[in-house]
């Protein structure tokens, strides 16, 4: 018998030795393959110890042991390898060495008066930049004061790179000061998060985190600096290591095991490393997923477009999404970092009435924006229209799609480089003026009912629609806007434009109050020829009012416009006719003019004494911006209530 060629008799044997009872083998047998075992085990967990302990890297590279180097150079390396011009801070002595790194090698340190700051003008910079933005804090508290604003980045899509000090790491997990485990509560909010154990790690971690940060769907990245890789060798040696061998067996190994602890930290340390970034990952739109668009573009009568954030990021700039935008000719929203792409007063630019157009469209593309409370969770949408979504994030992208809307095309790409190369494929497609035309009516009826308010008179104090009229008037054509508030931003939201692209910063979609200090910190910094205009509710600015010693010390002029209704009155709106109590709404006409001269800036009051010379009172705030102070005008308004048209006191 034969099966495949395979001789009969050998596959006899083969099932005679299947079947043949383990008795079979050698006697004696079982207890050398135990030893092998145990054997092959040892030397497996000597290895792994050798090489946890760095014995194995130390053969090869040595520690130089006279060098007053230390891993906070590498770390200014590493950042200006990457462009990076400013790192925002409050002083921590585990982290000092990295600080005064930076400023040796050209890159500005900027120190606020609380870590949330420093972050949130981290953030500004990236969104403004298209690169990463920079915040190093010290340990334990410094880092949890930075959560907040870590979590806005995150919401946001923000790449911000935080640096936090860290005990050595020896004394971590030993009660060392202000030592908690930090990796743990940034993980949940960072898309890289990483503790560096030896100096030579530094750089390759950094690197790793920047691209982390800036690649797909940004986001914060956090990296951990022990103290001791930040110090210089002997420094280090100093508090780790005894000055001399102790007595006994113990006392020896112990000696030993800190000497190694040290020499592997430094080992390495100086050898030269790649500094520059790394490759970036964006998801791209195919060129079958940008057909299809084309061709359910092209069928519509009443297209629509929705851009969000993620429209303004790299590699597109800014100058080229308006080409395309505008050669596209569909009439257009523009929510978050996209808002004045346009400039003001662009005839595709519809600002008001959104959902009533999404409702119309018959057909919508979502570039940049989510299907979020901003868009009714998508049931703004009409089922009958047809909705193409682009985001760089699928999780986004799909949300609440199984539930309130369906998209006909989803997108997983960058937006950008989406919307060129969808105009390229709709060369010479026209749309009926008609349809834009209605939507700009919409507009223009929207727009006379705030004329009508801010007409209307008040008991006391200012009719806050009516200043805000006068804000858009005086606002220099290079303005750059950063709002931090609830009532009055919301309604200065429908009222001021931005001048241009990148000149408008809000919190986004996390709502974050606070973010106003550090928002105008970074953008005045990265944009030095613009003028940054601050407005701020009364109850936003006391989160930033002492940041106002900040930009007196580091020279920095802006100018805060804080409309005071004296309370949380977004809140108190609500919560008043539901539940018939403002308990906790309630804040004074504080003279926040007056606040901000103790701190070293200069202050101005707008109120029912000197309400027809509103214009002149922030034409004096911008000459005196203008010659380099920071200005708080503080205008007492009263509040709006945008549901029946009422202005009350």
């Amino acid at each position: 018998m034969r099966r495949a060629g395979i001789p009969t008799g050998l596959l006899i044997n083969r099932f005679y030795l299947m079947e043949t009872p383990t008795a079979a083998a050698p006697a004696g047998g079982f207890f050398p393959s135990f030893l092998l075992l145990a054997f092959g085990t040892l030397v497996a967990a000597v290895l792994g110890t050798v090489h946890r302990l760095g014995l194995f890297y130390q053969l090869m590279h040595k520690v130089d042991k006279t060098s007053i180097r230390h891993g906070g150079e590498s770390v200014a390396a590493v950042l200006r390898a990457h462009g990076v011009r400013f790192v925002f801070t409050l002083v921590g002595g585990h982290i000092s060495p990295l600080l005064v790194a930076c400023e040796k090698l050209g890159i500005r340190v900027v120190d606020t008066r609380h870590e949330v700051t420093a972050v949130f003008a981290a953030d500004a910079v990236a969104r403004l930049t298209g690169t990463v933005g920079v915040a190093a804090v010290t340990a334990g508290p410094g880092l949890t004061n930075t959560v907040t604003a870590v979590k806005n980045a995150q919401v946001a899509q923000s790449p911000v790179l935080l640096l936090g000090g860290a005990a050595s790491t020896l004394l971590q997990k030993r009660g060392a000061l202000q030592a908690i485990d930090q990796m743990s509560l940034f993980r949940p909010l960072c898309k890289f998060c990483a503790s560096v154990r030896t100096v030579r790690d530094i750089v390759p971690t950094l690197r790793a985190a920047v691209a982390a940060a800036q690649s797909g769907t940004p986001g914060p990245v956090f990296v951990e600096l022990p103290l001791d890789v930040l110090y210089p060798y002997f420094m280090v040696e100093k508090e780790m290591v005894p000055a001399k061998l102790p007595k006994g067996l113990m006392g020896r190994v112990v000696f030993w095991y800190l000497q190694n602890c040290l020499t592997n930290l430094f080992a390495g340390a100086w050898e030269p490393r790649p500094e520059g970034p790394l490759p970036l990952n964006i998801p791209q739109a195919s060129p079958q997923q940008v057909q299809r668009c084309v061709e359910i573009l092209s069928r519509a009568k009443r297209p629509l477009l929705v851009l969000g954030s993620q429209a303004l990021l790299p590699p597109t700039p800014a100058t080229k999404l308006r080409a395309a935008v505008e050669t596209l000719g569909v009439p257009c929203f523009l929510g978050g970092m996209s808002r004045g792409l346009l400039g003001r007063n662009h005839p595709l630019h519809i600002r008001q009435n959104r959902s009533a157009a999404l409702k119309k469209a018959d057909v919508v593309v979502l570039a940049g924006a989510v299907c979020d409370f901003r868009l009714s969770y998508g049931r703004v949408l009409n089922r009958k229209s047809k909705i193409i979504i682009v985001n760089r994030n699928r999780d986004d992208m799909l949300l609440n799609s199984d539930v309130f809307w369906k998209p006909q095309e989803a997108v997983q790409g960058d937006v950008g480089s989406f919307m060129l190369k969808l105009v390229e494929g709709l060369q010479g497609q026209m749309w009926a003026s008609d349809w834009a035309e209605e939507l700009r009516n919409a507009d223009r009826q929207k727009e006379q009912t705030y004329r009508d308010k801010a007409g209307m008179p008040v008991s006391q104090h200012l009719n806050p629609v009516r200043v805000l009229q006068q804000v858009e008037e005086a606002l220099p054509d290079n303005a750059l806007l950063v709002v931090d508030g609830g009532d009055f931003v919301a309604t200065a939201a429908y009222l001021v434009q931005p001048r241009g692209p990148l000149r408008w910063l809000d919190p986004g979609a996390f709502g974050t109050l606070g973010v106003g200090a550090g928002f105008a910190l970074g953008a005045k910094l990265c944009q030095p020829d613009a003028e940054v205009w601050c407005l701020f509710g009364d109850g936003a600015f006391g989160y930033s009012l002492i940041e106002f010693d900040t930009f007196v010390r580091h020279k920095i002029p802006v100018m805060a416009l804080i409309g005071n209704d004296a309370g949380w009155t977004q809140i108190s709106r609500e919560q008043v006719p539901r539940l018939g109590s403002d308990v906790a709404c309630g804040l004074a006409y504080t003279d926040y003019h007056k606040a901000a001269i103790g701190l070293g800036a200069q202050g101005l009051m707008l109120s029912r004494d000197n309400e027809d010379q509103v214009v002149k009172v922030l034409r004096e705030g911008q000459q005196l911006c203008r010659a380099g102070h920071a200005v708080v005008v503080n205008i007492l308004i009263g509040r709006t209530d945008f549901r029946d048209g009422s202005i009350s006191v």
